[in-house]
């Protein structure tokens, strides 16, 4: 009987738990509904929203469109118009267009240094007693020297377009706008023609001491260095123009700290340029540009060109070791060439008519000859172990071009073997690769979306962070430098900073 009893509590007991537990779950969910409906808005609608949303900036992100513009709608609550009806984004309509949003344009801060430096170079004068730096483009430009002068005016076209970006004309699409405040602006550009000076004013007339080239690169050392924006950066955040292997020869190792651009390496230590900080910029193309080009792989009747200067210094003698091995293939030219004598003419005539052109170093790893081919729409072959390309980490050259060793190259058969050996249709996909490019290396005023004076500018862009982690990092002990060690502290960058 005792047992029984017993068993009879036990069975009470664990019911009466059983419905404690029920009672308990029940008013648990019932205070947390309450709770959520307080608020006025269902939270797992929120929930669901942010899932749709991320889901749909993944996607965005493979097709180029900002992350931010995608999630600014949700603002880490609930989305902005909770008291209204739900947009298309929440409904799920797709009515609703993305947003493409374009980069946003360098901002460049430009010297308005004497014409001396510029277009002053160019026989420019301000009119009357008029005090201005800058010609009125608008009405008139001064024209820049043509022949071999035109592959290096780099500076020339830069200048143009920050100037033109200030203008209520200005075309839409700008990859560099001018500013007037230093503080706000990405970079430094310093507008001196150094090409041009070199070109024009390199030689020491019989009445001086010394060259105008030279002259100008002392004054122009002076004034930066004495700037407060140098000073500030170290010039860090400076954009100096030196195209010309031989332009700024004895300016370059005083400014080193700046970005320098540059056609190539071959004149420089890797202290004072090198890739991590500096840009190669394509040269200006001197052969006329191949328009409506209907050729193809047979209508190409040379096989590979090449006309230009073939004893040249330095590795230029891979050039003449070339010639020796090419000049009696019978569908290979291969002669010397110059600008004289209708010299542009016969070689846009000869590129035109070629399959493949031959781009060999000569004094430095660069020329302007694979320029000149890309404008030919005649797929370069590239034989230059130490040149560097214009905008490189955004163009595969391997696409459109052939690349040769040196040591190869100079092998009995191997060249001329390895050319014969590339088929109808990889050198015809090379050909319909050059004519997407070449707008890339086309340089114009005013300037164009994607074409040379744009794609320098964004390639200077893509320096910008690592210019600004360069300063930030500078500026670190600032603050905690005193007395003569604080002079020394503004001092220019030591050479192994790079």
């Amino acid at each position: 009987m005792v047992e029984k009893n017993a068993s009879n509590v036990g069975y009470v007991a664990r019911n009466l738990l059983l419905c404690l537990f029920l009672v308990t779950s029940i008013l648990f969910v019932l205070s947390w509904f309450f709770v959520l409906h307080s608020t006025g808005h269902n939270r797992f609608l929120d929930y669901a929203l942010l899932h749709k949303s991320i889901l749909s900036t993944a996607d965005d992100v493979n097709s180029g469109v900002s992350t931010r513009d995608n999630v600014e709608h949700y603002n880490g609550d609930r989305p902005d118009n909770v008291d209204g009806e739900m947009d298309g984004r929440e409904r799920g309509d797709c009515r609703c267009e993305k947003k493409e949003k374009a980069p946003a344009s360098l901002k460049v801060y430009m010297y308005d240094m004497d014409p001396e430096f510029h277009f002053g170079l160019l026989d420019w004068k301000p009119e009357g007693n008029s005090k201005r730096v800058w010609p009125d483009i608008q009405k008139y430009i001064p024209p820049y020297p043509g022949g071999l002068n035109l592959q290096h005016s780099i500076e020339y076209w830069l200048t143009l377009d920050l100037l033109a970006s200030e203008y209520p004309d200005a075309p839409k699409a700008k990859a560099a706008v001018r500013v007037h405040n230093s503080s706000e602006a990405d970079v430094v550009f310093v507008p001196f023609f150094s090409s041009l000076s070199y070109n024009r004013f390199s030689k020491v007339n019989p009445h001086q001491k010394t060259s105008r080239n030279k002259e100008l690169q002392e004054k122009l050392v002076k004034l930066l260095t004495g700037r407060e924006e140098w000073k500030r950066s170290g010039g860090r955040d400076h954009v100096v123009l030196a195209h010309h292997p031989n332009s700024m020869l004895d300016a370059r190792n005083k400014l080193f700290p700046a970005m320098f651009i540059l056609s190539d390496f071959g004149r420089y230590p890797p202290t004072v340029a090198n890739l991590e900080k500096d840009v190669i910029a394509p040269y200006k193309h001197v052969i006329k540009s191949y328009e409506n080009d209907m050729s193809d792989f047979d209508s190409r009747l040379i096989l590979l060109y090449f006309q230009g200067a073939i004893y040249r210094k330095d590795g230029g003698f891979v050039r003449q070791e070339l010639f020796y091995l090419l000049r009696d293939e019978k569908d290979v030219h291969f002669s010397f060439g110059s600008v004289k004598n209708d010299g542009v003419n016969k070689a846009t005539q000869g590129m035109h008519n070629s399959k493949f052109c031959l781009n060999i170093a000569g004094d430095t790893p660069s020329s302007n000859r694979l320029f000149d081919a890309i404008a030919s729409h005649c797929v370069p072959v590239i034989i230059s172990d130490d040149i560097e390309l214009p905008f490189e980490d955004v163009i595969d050259y391997s696409e459109f071009s052939v690349f040769v060793r040196a040591s190869d190259a100079l092998k009995e058969n191997f060249l001329i073997n390895l050319i014969r050996g590339i088929s109808k249709d990889e050198w015809t996909r090379m050909w319909k690769r050059l004519k997407e490019v070449e707008k890339f290396y086309e340089f114009n005023f005013p300037s164009k979306e994607g074409d040379a004076v744009q794609m320098i500018w964004q390639a200077v862009a893509r320096k910008v962070p690592t210019v600004k982690t360069r300063v930030h990092k500078s500026r670190r002990y600032s603050r905690t430098v005193t007395g003569p060690e604080k002079e020394l502290s503004s001092l220019p960058i030591p050479r192994n900073f790079w």
